[in-house]
């Protein structure tokens, strides 16, 4: 019996695009069904080639453009459209701002379903390029090839699939896109890489092949801070003695050609991912950290450590959580996922102490450092799950906290951890989330003895569909 072939899914002809959506998609809509599709922007009229088709939804890519959206604008970067990243370049940044506000808004509308006040204007970014902070980049020991090339019409010249240096394909995480320029960060970061890349090239230096775990370059990644000091790290998978002389010289390369990096680092990684968290860092060049300025604070960063890839926009967060906290130099305030304790330190001024809790060793490590780097007497810092610290009996011995800051992973707090906090009973509770869809549940499990008062959104991606928001939250019935 011959095989059933696979049904032709149709193109959408003279279809507008009517708004954003999520992922840094855009959203049209054809015979009652939505179709999402990339890389176009609300008012572009185009044919689209369906690739996907269910009962509620279609996906769908632009084939054709009939009309340009006014509120197109043209992308910076070479590689848009194929690298995974900055999806909203060809949208003007004020609309991507309008729709991060919209994002939040329909979130905390939608799922929260609790009584809000009016949304404050969102705070966008002063700048959209070269914002971050920290960026990471694959090596691949045969690189992706765009459809462009696939298809490429003369079987002779067609480009080969050599080696790449660059970042990982958005659902394929063993292939990686050769990145000649990125714009998100200074342009120190295409200069090194580039060199990189054409030093490894001429010396015979084996690529990464993520399938096979073998291979002597596997990653990179690039810190610069506001103190202008700029941190470089190489992950090698080191074989044999010619090939640890083979990483020596490289180091030695970056550390003659480019005396701006004041740390200079490498990890010999065997293990089948690039997680490094519990690998041994060697110190090439300078010390194993940089610092960045915050006011007048000093945070200590190191190769492991996290903390906000944009760094004049997270100033302007933690300056809304603080002032939402409403400190008076009298509260006790517990901040939830403390990190590297940034919040933590950024308050403590203002408070008469400060608790922080995470769940990483390592990062409460750094922010015990960063109290005392910066002085700081009034903090203590515990690390573990927090579901598993934050209980009564923590309360008990702690004190009930006036203000509770909670800075949540993007799956937002577990059930038993909001239990705590309403037995605990601040006065405040201060809610900074990078997905509102999970801020918005929890929300809705908060509102028996909470009500939202504040709202603040902030955009620390532009050029993206990520957006952080913070929201202030009252007790209904302060506690005897």
């Amino acid at each position: 019996m011959a095989r059933n072939k696979k049904k032709q899914l149709p193109v959408l002809e003279h279809v507008t695009i009517t708004a954003c959506a999520a992922e840094g998609k855009a959203l049209a809509r054809v015979d009652d069904k939505v179709v999402f599709v990339p890389f176009v922007v609300p008012g572009d009229v185009v044919d689209l080639q369906v690739k996907k088709k269910k009962n509620s939804y279609m996906e769908a890519v632009a084939v054709k453009f009939h009309e340009y959206s006014p509120l197109r604008t043209i992308p910076k970067c070479k590689h848009y459209g194929v690298c995974g990243g900055c999806k909203w370049q060809c949208l003007q940044y004020e609309e991507q701002l309008k729709a991060k506000q919209q994002q939040v808004y329909d979130n905390l509308t939608r799922i929260g379903k609790v009584e809000l006040p009016e949304f404050m204007p969102i705070l966008g970014s002063k700048k959209i390029y070269g914002y971050r902070n920290k960026l990471e980049f694959g090596f691949s020991s045969k690189r992706w090839l765009t459809e462009d090339e696939v298809a490429w019409p003369d079987d002779e010249n067609r480009p080969m699939r050599g080696p790449a240096v660059g970042f990982h394909i958005t659902g394929a995480f063993d292939k990686i896109l050769d990145i000649k320029e990125c714009h998100l960060m200074d342009d120190v970061n295409n200069q090194i890489r580039n060199d990189i890349r054409e030093y490894a090239l001429e010396k015979g230096l084996e690529f990464y092949d993520l399938k096979e775990n073998r291979g002597l370059l596997r990653s990179l990644m690039i810190r610069t801070s506001n103190t202008g000091e700029l941190m470089f790290l190489v992950q090698f998978r080191i074989e044999s003695s010619d090939e640890q002389k083979m990483a020596d010289d490289l180091m030695q390369h970056l550390s003659e050609t480019f005396p701006q990096i004041t740390s200079l680092l490498y990890v010999d990684n065997h293990k089948a991912n690039d997680t490094f968290g519990d690998q041994e860092i060697h110190v090439v060049k300078g010390k194993d950290h940089i610092y960045e300025q915050m006011e007048d604070l000093r945070f200590k960063v190191g190769p492991k450590s996290f903390y906000q890839t944009n760094t004049e926009q997270a100033y302007e967060l933690y300056k809304v959580a603080r002032s939402f906290a409403g400190l008076t130099d009298k509260e006790l305030v517990y901040d939830l996922y403390t990190g590297t304790g940034t919040i933590a330190n950024f308050v403590a001024h203002h408070a008469r102490q400060v608790i922080g809790i995470e769940y990483v060793p390592e990062a409460i490590e750094d922010a015990k450092v960063n109290s005392e780097i910066n002085g700081i007497t009034n903090t203590l810092f515990y690390a573990g799950d927090m579901k598993d610290i934050l209980n009564k009996d923590f309360i008990e011995e702690h004190g009930r906290p006036d203000v509770i800051i909670t800075d949540p992973p993007r799956a937002g707090m577990h059930h038993d951890v909001i239990d705590t906090i309403l037995f605990a009973a601040p006065k405040r509770i201060v809610y900074v989330s990078c997905n509102p869809a999970t801020q918005a549940r929890d929300l809705q499990l908060l509102d028996s003895d909470y009500r939202v008062t504040k709202i603040q959104p902030v955009d620390m991606f532009p050029h993206t569909q990520h957006v952080e928001n913070v929201v202030l939250l009252e007790r209904r019935v302060l506690s005897e």
